[in-house]
């Protein structure tokens, strides 16, 4: 097949990568949903994950041998790989938790000794190719990744991203740059290290104080940074950063070089230098490029925790993010009732657009968080569920209605799941709704101990749902970022994560609590509320925290049965909802501010 030749479906490009294995003697292909940086929501570069199977969902691990095909995808994806894979030649692999390494021995199964599984060592992480050697070399198995399969096969593959680069304005940072770098710097020491490799881009874009917009939603920019004992050097592609900002960088300590210069500034670096990185968050590329007598020490990244974080400054700026954005979901949901009311029709995608056009109208919107979920009935019913032309359901009739959304602000990122009834709704669905409330109100009230691991947590929220037999496929909390990307670490609550020091709870950590019940082919609940890490007391038994909730936004009492929640969690509810009626009605109009008054009502009252 031809460079210009582009196949055109999944069997047609399966086929043209099968030819490409076998004129370079791979008898495996390893395609993971990753980038150089190890993000998450990838440029469309490196979407070739995608691109190769049809299957769009933001995580997945995709495996091609000479004859057969399999695409591993946890719980929330299930549904959704199996309508997108069909005819593809691509088997499904249902990923449980606490089975990461499944795809690998799958791999060691399938292939024979003598065998070689090819893979881009630009998007698999040193861990990551570890884990592929611990598992493959004793079946006598050769891992090979100097070349990119995608380049001969991907006629057209989309270019790098190109977006400028822009300063976070000082009003909303907190630390400079130089303190940040300084403190880097001291973690660099602690470790006995001289130099520091950054390739993640929010630590990069935290570091630095830089945003960009080269990946969706999330206001990052290509690069890797180096830190040496005086300056860094931070690689981005040119033309990118304006003379003026590449000057204020030069003043902070920051040299500017191509971002294709990276695995050569590390090449160089003193032999009798000392080098601290994270296994887990370096590309296998990259850790290739480093001198044989250069010393190494391997440590989780300090940045991330640093990062992760918030100073009260920034907490501040997060509070106001949060009245901006609970004012608008307030427009939108007055609005949603009325239109409803007249009978106007109204689509998964006509509330995606609302939704985004009231958010647009708050003062210092910058964009959506991520692809907003609209999901009604059994759509709701798929976590990750996204609404498209071709495939989206009308909101009428009676059924429930899921809506996961959020916004960046310079001031924060927000991310916050509501369920609404659409007509009447039946006593099992008041249910499941009052389970995952009692859920989200156990973490919400928790009491624990400053450090205790994150996953650990977990339980508190599962407990309501577990006492009545249901449960729920993904974690029940991530971190999110500070006008950053709406997942980050180092914090999990989910009890399938390692329960490791990184992902102690610290102050000042923000912390997703979204516990949910999804019934196949019915419906979805989800109540999502972003929670803070603040000092709650000290005893002699140690020091607590507690969290602060810092979504505004109603939880629609319509939905409760209120004979299944206690008096405390009646009490929190309505305190909450005073709090929301308190901040967001000087900030909303007229008509949203009647709903808010009769959706923020004491439940005891009702």
């Amino acid at each position: 097949m031809s460079l210009d030749e582009n196949p055109a479906t999944p069997q047609a490009r399966l086929a043209a990568l099968r030819d490409a294995m076998q004129a370079q003697a791979i008898d495996a292909w390893w395609l993971p949903s990753s980038d150089p940086h190890g993000s998450e929501y990838l440029p469309e570069h490196w979407q070739g994950r995608a691109w190769l199977s049809g299957f769009d969902g933001s995580v997945g691990t995709l495996v091609v041998t000479r004859q057969s095909a399999g695409l591993w995808v946890d719980s929330r994806y299930w549904v959704q790989a199996e309508e997108q894979l069909a005819g593809s030649g691509i088997t499904l692999m249902k990923l449980q938790p606490g089975q990461a390494q499944a795809p690998m021995q799958w791999l060691a199964g399938e292939l024979p000794a003598g065998a070689t599984l090819g893979f881009d060592a630009s998007v698999v992480s040193l861990a990551n190719a570890r884990q592929l050697e611990e598992v493959l070399a004793p079946k006598g198995i050769a891992l090979r990744g100097d070349i990119d399969l995608l380049d001969a096969i991907w006629p057209g593959r989309p270019a790098l991203p190109e977006a400028p680069v822009f300063e976070h304005p000082v009003a909303y940072t907190g630390s400079s740059r130089r303190e940040k770098l300084a403190r880097l710097r001291e973690a660099m020491a602690e470790h006995g290290a001289d130099w520091h490799i950054v390739s993640t881009l929010d630590d990069i874009a935290w570091l630095t104080n830089l945003r960009g917009a080269d990946v969706d939603f999330n206001p990052v920019f290509l690069a890797h940074l180096l830190v040496g004992p005086e300056r860094a050097t931070l690689f981005v592609a040119p033309g990118k950063l304006d003379a003026a900002l590449t000057e204020a960088l030069g003043r902070d300590g920051i040299a500017i070089a191509d971002y294709d210069a990276a695995a050569h500034a590390l090449a160089e670096l003193p032999g009798h230098a000392r080098l601290l990185l994270d296994p887990a968050r370096l590309s296998l590329a990259l850790f290739q490029a480093l001198p044989d007598t250069l010393e190494i020490t391997e440590a989780y990244q300090p940045s991330t925790l640093a990062k992760g974080c918030k100073e009260e400054k920034e907490l501040a700026h997060v509070r106001q993010a949060m009245e901006e954005d609970g004012a608008a979901l307030c427009e939108f949901f007055a609005w949603l009732e009325e239109a409803l009311a007249q009978g106007e029709r109204i689509t998964e995608l006509t509330i995606d657009e609302r939704i985004t056009a009231e958010r647009a109208a708050r003062e210092g919107f910058v964009s959506r968080s991520f692809a907003t979920i609209a999901a009604f009935n059994a759509n709701g019913a798929l976590p990750h569920y996204h609404a498209t032309e071709a495939a989206h359901s009308v909101i009428e009739g009676n059924g429930l209605l899921l809506i996961d959304s959020g916004g960046q602000y310079p001031g924060g990122t927000t991310d916050i799941t509501r369920v609404v009834p659409i007509g009447e709704i039946t006593a099992a669905q008041r249910e499941d709704f009052t389970r995952v409330l009692k859920g989200t109100i156990a973490l919400s009230r928790a009491h624990f101990p400053r450090g205790i691991p994150a996953p650990q947590l977990d339980a508190i929220a599962r407990a309501p749902l577990w006492a009545s037999g249901r449960d729920y496929g993904h974690g029940t909390g991530h971190g999110v970022g500070y006008f950053l990307n709406v997942h980050e670490g180092p914090q999990v609550i989910a009890w399938y994560a390692p329960s490791s020091p990184h992902t102690a709870m610290q102050p000042g950590m923000i912390t997703s609590i979204e516990p949910g019940v999804y019934r196949p082919g019915q419906w979805g609940v989800r109540i999502e509320n972003l929670a803070a890490n603040r000092p709650a007391e000290r005893s002699d038994f140690g020091e607590f925290l507690e969290f602060e909730t810092l979504t505004l936004c109603p939880i629609d009492t319509r939905c409760i049965d209120v004979a299944l929640l206690g008096d405390e969690e009646i009490a929190w509810l309505d305190t909450y909802h005073a709090e929301v009626r308190e901040r967001l009605a000087p900030k909303v109009g007229e008509s949203a501010r009647a709903w808010l008054n009769e959706r923020t009502a004491p439940l005891r009252e009702q």
